[in-house]
């Protein structure tokens, strides 16, 4: 489990007007996402909100991505869902402290920052009490623009979006919420996935949201430490303990493969492990 005891390190978006999938995508993934925004027509918005009523699932396990505040679907929605036992909620195109102060403090909110305001504003939607995550959008966010593509042709991120990503990581580690990185459209490349979640977990994110299945087995991959980093960190450990019990480095920092270890590499070291339970 990841901080704020979120279903992690995968979580798979899944169609909320799609009732014969949330059992799979629940057995597939951590956690499921149920969508009620954006995955869901307006047509379907209705069937959507009676399926997910009518449906029982780990609440532990499922977080529902409701509509945009001010918005009469956003009504709809919290009004179905106050119902049932969710009260995991992911609240999409996040702009101010306000918005999420105005749910109430029943809800555990994933704040989901996709626009210029969501992402300017990162850090005091982070201040939320009833905020436990942060995550971003990248293609949104590029939209809001009026831009016309959040990657470069080689799959990399644009400048743009990178900072966009790092802003909401920081928010969020400000104030000791979990970041969830954004999900990877390309389905087919998975090798592409494996670079960009193993960079997400390096960097910070405790999670990262998928859109299909088969990406699912990729991320734990890249969320848990491989035999390298295990048994460097293992070794800054170990070295650590011997120093501060009198050996070379006594007094705050050792020396581990020619590499000069302190406080903060020793930390890197203890999550590197804490990566495998």
């Amino acid at each position: 489990m990841t901080p704020a005891a979120l279903p992690g390190p995968a979580l798979l978006f899944c169609p909320a007007d799609r009732p014969d999938r949330y059992a799979k995508a629940l057995a597939a993934a951590d956690g499921v996402i149920l969508d009620l925004e954006d995955g869901v027509g307006p047509d379907g918005k209705d069937a959507a909100r009676a399926a997910l009523a009518a449906t029982d699932l780990d609440p532990a396990r499922v977080i529902v991505r409701v509509n945009a505040t001010g918005t009469a679907e956003h009504a709809a929605d919290m009004a179905a869902l106050r119902g049932t036992g969710y009260r995991l909620i992911m609240l999409p195109k996040s702009e101010s402290r306000a918005q999420l102060d105005g749910l109430g403090g029943d809800w555990r909110v994933t704040a989901l920052c996709e626009t210029p305001l969501g992402i300017v504003n990162a850090a005091e939607i982070a201040a939320a009490p009833n905020v436990i995550a942060l995550m971003w959008g990248a293609e949104d966010l590029i939209a809001a623009m009026h831009g016309r593509s959040s990657r470069l042709p080689g799959g990399q991120y644009r400048d743009v979006a990178l900072h966009a990503r790092s802003a909401v990581l920081l928010a969020a580690a400000a104030r000791g919420r979990p970041a969830i990185d954004a999900v990877y459209v390309n389905i087919p490349d998975l090798d592409g996935l494996a670079a960009e979640a193993e960079d997400a977990a390096a960097s910070g994110f405790a999670l990262k949201a998928c859109v299909h299945p088969s990406q699912v087995p990729v991320v734990r991959r890249a969320f848990r430490a491989d035999e390298a980093q295990v048994a460097w960190a293992r070794r800054v450990l170990d070295a650590a303990a011997a120093g501060g019990a009198g050996g070379e480095g006594a007094g705050g920092a050792v020396k581990v493969d020619g590499q000069m270890i302190d406080a903060p590499l020793i930390r890197q070291a203890e999550a590197i492990l804490a990566s495998l339970r």
